[in-house]
């Protein structure tokens, strides 16, 4: 399988894990499952054989930016490199939407930071958080 293939497959997948996390608050065992664990496992899966295969072989490392830059020149390393993305935006996700829905938060409140997640990883997660300590500090409720 190429390396663009793995690509298309990769991201048509994470795209199905993201609309099962939207349609969540009416699947949410579904969502646990497939978003949480199963999806994020296959593309972990497939991001350790690509680092197996491929790692030996790469220039660079993770030492300076410019190391960074060498390491993902490597074709297969790329694709490694967004696998992780996926694998662990999605598992973000999927933990933000079990979190929410344990909280009590209202679903409409979390799908910016579930689109935000999606899109900006790190940005979603800082909205959700954000978001959770808010309406902890109004419920007088806990944010652990």
């Amino acid at each position: 399988m190429t390396p663009d293939m793995i690509f298309q497959y990769a991201n048509m997948t994470a795209l199905a894990g993201w609309a099962v996390l939207l349609a969540s608050p009416w699947l949410p065992r579904l969502a646990d499952c497939l978003a949480a664990f199963i999806i994020p496992g296959l593309l972990s899966v497939a991001y350790a054989g690509l680092v197996l295969a491929f790692w030996a072989g790469a220039q660079g490392g993770f030492d300076s930016l410019d190391n960074v830059a060498r390491l993902f020149e490597t074709r297969e390393l790329l694709l490694a490199g967004w696998l992780h993305y996926l694998a662990f935006d999605m598992f973000v996700g999927a933990w933000i939407a079990r979190s929410a829905r344990e909280a009590g938060l209202a679903f409409w409140l979390v799908m910016p930071c579930l689109v935000l997640t999606f899109l900006f990883g790190p940005a979603g997660f800082l909205a959700f958080i954000t978001l959770r300590a808010l309406y902890a500090r109004r419920t007088g409720t806990t944010t652990a």
